[in-house]
């Protein structure tokens, strides 16, 4: 047995965006940069491990969103127009970087990646890359699980337990459905826990979650093993904490590997530099300046002089910080292991869209730290939550703490005087929803008032996500996501005034069922 494990966990999350009401949608690209940037190359290097022979172990949290989006026929072909434009970008690029050898290397990089990126995902996956994530699991080397409904921050919804129970219920449901089997643990949004919330996890089926540091270290018992062991709630639910220095070593843009400067710098994109008529064909709504994916430069320092990036020697680098990522894990388990009764578990916890949409090359760092774990020494191994249960299954009992993994780790990234205002409306929501869905007088299924229903609770379902007060919060779409909420409440209370009255109109149904396509097989009956 190895002196101590890690457990790797990359979670896959975006707001469900989709706007078929729109020739093309500015936001939709949020989707289409994270399956270029982060999940195709992820998935190339799971296939490159197992291609390989490379016995490991990766947990991966596909939120309900996500994968809803990643099904949807409408946004496919939206993603390969916009692979198309990229891809015609990156032939006139080409050519304008013709004359200027190093700019032009790094050209033809970008579009042989545009070239495979369209490869993989139409010629070896047909668009398909849920089944692609669930092939990996099959074979062993993944252990996928999901997250709450559309990540609703559930300390703040916990005034109304039906809400909570719903997101949870619903997402274990979009889970099964997607992958044929119960999800075995939970990504709660943000980290967020609250005690008690580990009884609507068990009801929908989870054994473990996840939470920060804090929240075992301030348990209502102390844990014996620090956050280098999961504990487990009374209910029998297990809860993973963060390791801080992991996240730091990866995390951090200033003290972590993504700051190298010898990486690519993200924020040098020609959407931004290059005179906007020339960019304007290749951007969605031809308005915008946005990211292209075309960065020439490296990180290089602090100043806005920055020198042009260099594939292989960002690649060396990579490597570099994969051996040190190992050596610090090696460290941990030998420090730690003789005062415990068990193996530490470092449990590095990440969104996936760190690596390759905002650390370009970290997808490669990842292939390489999994490489050099499995051949280049035998003091630690990987291990998902569902290992480390299995080989240790009698966790210390106690009740994590109140926690986020958010700014100061708890709400008040969530909940402040710029969001504040959604919350009241939120609740009232989610009690008419409860009101609604506990009548005695059921309508038949498929029936139009048993469509209004279902529709209502994807409206509310969606008005609770978490990235709507984040993004206020952070002051980047704050327009989008004001008109988000307001758009799922208005559309809640008039689906509920027509169900109450007992006039709904088909088509203005109809267009919501359209716009709103979420949760098909969802049971309005969730939030009674």
């Amino acid at each position: 047995m190895a002196t101590g494990s890690i457990a790797l966990v990359l979670h896959a999350h975006l707001p469900f965006v989709r706007h078929p009401e729109y020739p093309s949608f500015f936001e939709e690209s949020w989707l289409f940069e994270a399956i270029t940037d982060t999940y195709i190359p992820l998935l190339r290097v799971f296939e490159g491990l197992v291609a390989d022979g490379v016995k490991f172990r990766v947990t991966v949290s596909l939120s309900p969103p996500l994968l809803a989006m990643l099904a949807d026929p409408f946004l496919q072909e939206r993603y390969l127009a916009h692979l198309g434009k990229l891809s015609r970008l990156g032939d006139k690029e080409i050519l304008r970087n013709h004359g200027t050898p190093k700019l032009t290397e790094v050209a033809r990089f970008y579009r042989r990646l545009l070239y495979e990126t369209e490869d993989w995902y139409v010629g070896r996956y047909g668009r398909n890359l849920i089944a692609a994530f669930a092939r990996l699991q099959d074979l062993g080397v993944l252990e996928l699980i999901t997250a709450n409904a559309t990540h609703g921050f559930l300390p703040i919804l916990k005034t109304q337990p039906n809400a909570v129970r719903a997101q949870l219920k619903v997402g274990a449901e979009a889970y099964a459905s997607a992958f044929g089997r119960p999800p075995p643990g939970f990504w709660l949004a943000e980290c967020g826990y609250y005690p008690g919330v580990e009884e609507a996890v068990a009801e929908a089926g989870g054994r473990y979650f996840f939470s920060d540091t804090h929240a075992i270290l301030n348990a209502s018992v102390r844990p014996r093993h620090g956050y280098l062991a999961p504990i487990q709630c009374e209910n029998g639910v297990c809860a993973f904490g963060r390791d801080p220095a992991s996240s730091r070593q990866v995390w951090s843009a200033e003290a972590g590997y993504p700051g190298d400067p010898w990486y690519r710098d993200f924020f040098r994109d020609i959407g931004f530099d290059l005179d906007f008529d020339y960019i304007r064909p290749f951007i969605l709504d031809g308005q915008t300046r946005v990211f292209t994916g075309f960065k020439y430069h490296r990180i290089t320092g602090a100043s806005d002089q920055k020198e042009i990036y260099e594939p292989a020697l960002a690649d060396a680098r990579a490597d570099a910080h994969a051996a040190d990522f190992l050596r610090r894990q090696i460290e941990t388990a030998e420090r730690f292991r003789p005062v415990m009764d068990r193996p530490p578990l470092v449990v590095a916890l990440y969104d996936a869209e760190l690596f390759g949409h905002w650390w370009f090359e970290g997808p490669r760092f990842l292939d390489l730290f999994i490489r050099k774990l499995v051949y280049d020494q035998t003091v630690v191994d990987l291990a998902t939550p569902s290992d480390y249960l299995a080989r240790h299954p009698d966790p210390q009992r106690a009740t994590p703490s109140a926690s986020s993994w958010g700014d100061r780790g708890y709400s008040t990234f969530w909940l402040n005087r710029g969001n504040d205002w959604i919350y009241r409306h939120l609740h009232d929501a989610a009690a008419r929803m409860q009101t609604l869905a506990g009548r005695a007088d059921a309508p038949l299924s498929g029936s139009l008032p048993h469509r209004a229903l279902n529709q209502a609770a994807r409206a509310l379902l969606l008005a609770q996500s978490s990235d709507w007060p984040f993004i206020m919060k952070t002051g980047t779409a704050v327009d989008y996501a004001y008109g988000r909420i307001r758009d799922h409440l208005a559309r809640f209370h008039w689906l509920a005034d027509g169900i109450e009255a007992g006039s709904i109109d088909p088509a203005k149904l109809a267009a919501l069922e359209a716009m709103d396509t979420i949760f098909p097989d969802i049971d309005y009956r969730v939030f009674a």
